[in-house]
This record gives C-alpha cells, structure tokens and sequence, in this order.
C-alpha cells in the first residue's frame, strides 16, 4: 500500500494494488459482482476518511477543487477503487448480455432492460466511467511527480492502468485500430517496467499484466486482418514506438529516469535467482509466487551454510543433522507455501476456462510451474528423509562396534529394536515420493528422468526389503526375513537394468539422490549375505522345518489325561493304528498283547486284599435275608 513520507512525497503503485485488490476480492474466479461491491465499500470509507463526502440527506453539495499540496495518497485510491467500480459493473453487464443472448428466457436486470443490446450499451457507459477516473488519476499523479512527489515507477503504473482502461474501452466500441495503439503502448511500458525492475516481485507484476492484456492485442490485430496476428511481440514493436510519445507525455524521459532509479535502489538480495529446468529458464509471472520462491531461497542459503560446516567438520554429527533437517525443513515449508498458491491458480484457470492471463504460445504456463513446484518439493523431501535415514544409522553404531572388523554383521550387533520399524517407516515415504514424482507430466515428458526415477523407486524398495528382513530376524521368523530378502533381489535387479539403460547418457538427471551401478552391486552382496546368514541361524534353530510344532513332544489331550489316571494307555499302539507311526506289527504278537492284558488284571484282582466276611449268626431271620450284602452266595 502507499505511504506518505515525512517530506510529503507520495507513493502510490495502481498495478500492485489493483493485482492485490482482484485476486483478493473475486476476480481470480471472474466474481464481477463481489468485487464491485467491495470496491463501492472502499469508496465510501476512503471519502469518510479524507472528509470528501457529498453532505448528509438528500441535498447534494459539491465539492471544492482540489489543492496540490492537499493530495495525499488516500486521494489517489479514491480515484482507483472508482475506476475499479465503474470497470467492473461494465464487465458484470457483458456476462449478463453474453448470458441473455445464449438464453433468451433468462432473468432480467432489476432496474435495466433486460434486452442484450441494452445491457451493452450500459455496459458502454460504464466502461466510459471508468476512463474518467483513470484520467483523473493519472493527471493528479501527473502533478505530482512535475513536483517531484512521486517517483517514475509510480507515474508509469498509473499511465499504463490508464491506457489499458481507455483501450478496452475503445475495443469494446469495436475501435480495433485505436485499441490496438492504447494496449501496444501499455505493453511496451510493461516491459520496460519488467526490464527495469528493481525487485523480482515488481518485474513478476509487470509480465502478469502483459500477459493479461496479450489476448486483447492479438484479437485486435486479428480484426484489423494484420499479418501474423498471433505474435504480439512483432506487433507490439511495429506499433509501440510509432504512437509511444503521443500517447504518453515525456515518454522518453520517464523511461530514463525510471531506469535511473532503478540502478539507485539496488535492492539486490530481493532478486529470485533464475530457476532452470532442463537447461530452460522456469518463468514465475505471478508476484503471488515471488514472495514464497524468495523465502524458498533464503531457506536453501542456509541449507548450503549447514552443509558446508559440516564438510568443514566444525559441529559434530547429530548438531549438524539436526541443522540440516531444519533448514529442509524451512525449504519444505516454503515451497508447500508455493505449491498452494500455483494449485490456485491453475484452479481457477480450470474453473473459468479463460486464457486472459495465459503467456505467449511456446512458453510455460502455470500448470508447467505448478509441476515444477510439486518437484522441488517432494525432492527436498526425500532428501530430508535419506537424512535421516543416514542419521538413525550413525547414531546406531556403538562405541565399541566400531572397533568390530568389517567381516563381523551388522545384524549380530545389539541395536534398539525400533531402529529397523523406523527405518522402514522412512523408506516408505521415500517410495511414495518418488512414485508420485514418477506421475508428474515433466517427469513423463522427459525418458531419462523417469527411468532414473524409476531406478531409484527399485533401489528403495530393495532397501527397504532389506531392513524389513532385519526386523523379523530377532523374532525367529526366518522364512518371512528370507522371502523379503529373494523380494530385495528381484527389484536389485531391475534397479540395475534400468540403470545400464541410463549409462549412454552424459549425467545423471537426479543429483539429489545419487545412485550408481557400485551402490547396487554393493546392496546386492549385502543381501545374499544377510539371506545366508538368515539360513544358517535358522538350520541352528530348528533345523530349516517351517512346521513348529513337529518339533514339539506330544501333548495328551484333557481326556487322556483324566482317563490315566484310572487305567495304562498305550500311546504308542495308538500312534500305530492312527497311521502316525510307520511299521509292521507281527501277527503273533497281537495275543500275547491281549493276554498280558488279561494276566495284568487276574494279578490286580490276586493282589488287592479280600473283603473280610463277617461271622454268620445261627439261626435264621432278617440276618439271613441280608447275607448276599456282605458276600454269601
């Protein structure tokens, strides 16, 4: 927003404010309406605020003219928001006129015709409105730099949002030869604006609003039956320097001085380092994107500073880890930032089907930044992980383990039984990553990148095999930690074939995961000996038998057990006859089996001592009916 110094100079920048003003209140999505409302609120407290009202009640009261030293910032805003107004309601009135035509039955305007030439023709004076107050505008800024109040830059934003409005104004009025001149002259500012910016967020404001007002040039030139209409550049500078000076007064002053004060700012750590991709500069037109790449840049600054003190050795390994996964954490949360503003705007580039602020043809669009944004951050966060990945290893490692020779495993070492689940965890947010980097259209488009992306999901996933294997080792599964490892060599292998297919090319296309046929080759004898070690513990364990309990001794069950306690089973004739025991038994012997059964029981009967009879009473009587009780027959 503008400011008004101590020395009363004014400063007042209508491209950044109208850019802020649109995409905040509607016009991202083409909400005409909403954003005519809240330019209509801003008016009206802008007028409280500057005491510019009309009176109270019905009488009107004019107002006195204006003073030079009076003017201040808030009087040039009250100019804009009703330039805005009145440019809006011209905008909402061709949609309605658009939308009667394609629907005549449709619904009427409260208060208007509802016919579409009437609606146009109102539309027609709106658009005449807001080329009144753009005027104004610029002849108060006009005022104000010839008395040094304000600076170039600000005259030019003010002087291209006046050609721009006059221009559609004139195009909409089907006056394609004096629209063409008003949007080729603002174009030309616009570059020169973008050229000679201080800062990368003024010169990302210039480029979106020349490529706002491309199409219009390129449909003005198409009815004017112009040659090569679609290149807006060649027509820009066929036109531009012909009528420059005309429409713009001390043009060629202006644009020196601009440059001057430009060269005095000297605002150079705000400058956004060029992104390249593919050997091609990345294009951000959008000053929304500028303000995150830059805190994006500042984050990888200190990112590099972590890792140079840490070639520098200065920090010790867990304070230069815990830098490190700090800074990727800035950078992550940066582009994140980014990410969100680019999905933005290819939404609404999607929901309104417009291409008003789409680039010249043969240059990368929004959705082409939006990919690259997606990019840059899952590969800064595969590098956080593989970082700590590196680091729960290290602090793994034992004083007294690194004195160990470089035969003895890894594996036989006592370590946390949470390192190796951790471990894991960490490679499956790499695989997912990567597979969603794969799915990228900048990935697809290019063969190298996804077949290096492709060797580095393999290699991960053998990785992570690998480790899986170690976290059921300790808990005497041997077959699952075996089947992991002969998984790990599967995807070893196709880690390696995709790489021999990389290695006529010059470079690796992925630096921030460097992998090479050595690294494979090394993980692979790694594993076949995990896999041999994994055999040999478990042939010590229960001799290689998948089947647990074949090893155990029989169990009788309940009933067996209640039942022995009364009568001698043989376990083995019933392992025989169950068919669980292998062997032949001789016929011969079949009797004496059941004799030594009946010769055991004639001996209990012999051994267990006689019921003692008691002497029988002489005579007869209730004695003698009772006798068979006590063992008479």
């Amino acid at each position: 927003m503008a400011q008004t110094s101590a020395d009363s100079k004014v400063g007042f920048q209508a491209l950044l404010l109208a850019n802020e003003q649109r995409n905040a209140y509607g016009l991202r999505y083409n909400d005409y309406g909403r954003y005519r409302k809240h330019c209509g609120n801003r008016t009206h407290r802008l007028r409280s605020s500057i005491k510019m009202t009309h009176g109270k009640g019905r009488e009107f009261k004019k107002l006195p003219p204006l003073k030079l030293d009076a003017i201040n910032d808030g009087h040039l805003q009250l100019l804009f928001f009703e330039a805005e107004r009145a440019w809006a309601y011209s905008q909402e009135l061709n949609l309605q006129a658009n939308q009667a035509t394609t629907n005549p039955k449709g619904a009427a305007v409260k208060g208007h015709d509802d016919s579409p030439s009437a609606l146009r023709r109102h539309a027609t004076s709106r658009l005449r409105r807001a080329v009144h107050w753009s005027t104004q505008l610029l002849s108060h800024c006009q005022t104000l730099y010839s008395s040094g109040r304000l600076s170039s830059d600000d005259l030019a934003q003010a002087t291209v949002y006046t050609l721009i409005i006059n221009g559609r104004l004139l195009r909409h009025r089907y006056e394609f030869e004096d629209a063409l001149v008003q949007m080729s002259v603002a174009r030309s500012l616009l570059d020169e604006l973008a050229s000679k910016a201080a800062t990368s967020r003024d010169q990302a404001l210039a480029t979106a609003f020349a490529d706002e007002i491309g199409p219009e040039i390129r449909h003005c030139a198409h009815e004017m039956r112009r040659p090569n209409s679609y290149d807006v550049d060649a027509i820009v500078a066929d036109v531009a320097p012909k009528h420059r000076n005309q429409l713009v007064e001390g043009c060629d002053k202006l644009l020196a001085s601009l440059g001057r004060e430009a060269e005095s700012a000297g605002h150079g750590r705000q400058k956004l380092e060029t992104l390249m991709w593919e050997d091609e500069p990345v294009p951000v037109r959008n000053p929304e994107l500028v303000g995150v790449f830059l805190r994006a840049q500042e984050a990888e600054k200190r990112l590099k500073e972590a890792e140079g003190s840490k070639k520098r050795g200065r920090a010790g390994k867990g304070t230069r880890s815990k830098r490190g996964v700090a800074a990727y954490d800035a950078i992550l949360s940066a582009l994140s930032d980014a990410e969100e503003v680019a999905r933005k705007l290819v939404e609404a580039q999607q929901l309104t089907g417009s291409t008003s602020a789409a680039p010249a043809a043969g240059t990368r669009d929004i959705a082409f930044v939006h990919a690259f944004i997606v990019y840059q951050l899952l590969s800064y966060r595969i590098q956080r992980d593989l970082l700590l990945i590196s680091t729960l290893l290290h602090q793994s490692q034992t004083p007294h383990t690194s004195k160990v020779s470089s035969t003895s495993k890894p594996r036989k070492e006592h370590v946390d039984a949470r390192l190796y689940p951790a471990v894991v965890k960490l490679l499956d947010t790499v695989i997912q990553s990567l597979e969603q980097m794969r799915t990228l259209t900048i990935v697809d488009e290019s063969p190298d990148l996804a077949s290096a992306v492709e060797a580095r999901q393999e290699f991960s996933k053998a990785r992570r095999c690998r480790y899986l294997a170690r976290s059921y080792a300790p808990l005497k599964k041997y077959a699952e930690a075996l089947t992991l490892t002969q998984h790990a060599s599967i995807h070893l292998r196709s880690a390696h074939s995709t790489l021999s297919i990389l290695a006529d090319s010059d470079s690796d296309p992925i630096t921030f995961y460097p992998l090479l046929a050595e690294d494979v080759d090394q993980l692979d004898a790694e594993v076949a000996e995990d896999s041999t070690e994994y055999k040999r513990d478990w042939f010590a364990y229960n001799g290689g038998s998948v089947d647990e309990e074949a090893r155990k001794t029989y169990k009788k069950p309940l009933f067996f057990d209640i039942a022995l306690n009364y009568a001698n089973l043989d376990m083995d004739r019933l392992q025989e006859r169950a068919g669980k025991v292998v062997g032949k038994v001789p016929q011969a012997a079949a009797a004496p089996v059941i004799e030594k059964k009946v010769t055991a029981r004639a001996k209990e009967e012999i051994e267990r001592a006689p019921t003692p009879e008691p002497s029988a009473p002489s005579g007869s009587g209730l004695t003698s009916l009772l006798g068979g009780w006590w063992g008479r027959k």
